[in-house]
C-alpha cells in the first residue's frame, strides 16, 4: 500500500492500493511521513500541516525494526550508531548518529508474501531509533554497512506505538502528545 491517499495516475491507480481504501479520511488528510511500499507498520495521518511540519523537522523519534540479511556484527552496529553515508537527493549525505542495537525477532504479523525474506540464509534483526527520516533511509544504512534490509516495520513515531495493531488497521487519536 502506498503512503497516500489516491493518485491522479490511472496506471498506478489500477495496479497499486491507496490509504483511501481503508477508511473515508476527511478532507485534507495527509500523511506525516511515509513508508515505501515494502515497508510496513506506523502512519499517521492529520489534517494539520502545521502538526505534520513538526513532526518530520523537529527531531522527533521514529523506532524502527529491521530485519537484516545476515548476523549482523558488532562493528556494523557501532557504524550504524555513529552515522554512515548514504545518498540523498543524487548527492551523498552522513546520517545523524542514532540508537541501533540488535534484538530478538519481534513478534509481528505475518509479511507481505512479496518481501524477501531470506529464507536461506542467516538473518537477524535490529531496533532503530533515527531523529531523521530520509528517503529510504533505514534500509540505505544497513545497506552501506552490508547488511541490507529485508523487512521493515516502523514501531514508533515519539510516543505513539503500533502495539497491536494490525495492517490495515485505523485508530482515531483525539490527543497526539509528540
Amino acid at each position: 500500500m502506498l503512503s497516500q491517499l489516491s493518485s491522479n495516475n490511472k496506471k498506478e491507480v489500477n495496479k497499486k492500493q491507496f490509504l483511501s481504501e481503508l477508511h473515508d479520511f476527511p478532507k485534507g488528510t495527509m500523511p506525516i511521513g511515509r513508508l515505501d511500499e515494502k515497508s510496513e507498520g506506523l502512519l499517521l495521518l492529520t489534517t494539520d500541516g502545521k502538526l505534520s511540519d513538526t513532526i518530520n523537522r523537529s527531531g522527533i523519534e521514529k523506532e524502527y525494526y529491521a530485519q537484516l540479511d545476515g548476523e549482523i556484527t558488532a562493528l556494523a552496529l557501532r557504524q550504524l550508531q555513529v552515522g554512515v553515508e548514504i545518498g540523498f537527493e543524487g548527492k551523498k549525505y552522513d546520517t545523524k548518529p542514532c540508537v541501533v542495537k540488535k534484538i530478538e525477532a519481534p513478534t509481528l504479523p505475518i509479511a507481505n508474501s512479496k518481501i524477501r525474506l531470506g529464507r536461506h540464509r542467516p538473518n537477524s534483526w535490529v531496533c532503530m531509533i533515527l531523529t531523521e527520516g530520509k528517503f529510504r533511509q533505514v534500509r540505505k544504512m544497513t545497506a552501506a554497512v552490508g547488511f541490507p534490509t529485508l523487512r521493515l516495520v516502523r514501531v514508533r513515531i515519539g510516543d505513539v506505538f503500533l502495539d497491536d495493531l494490525s495492517p490495515r488497521d485505523v485508530v482515531s487519536l483525539s490527543i497526539l502528545k509528540i
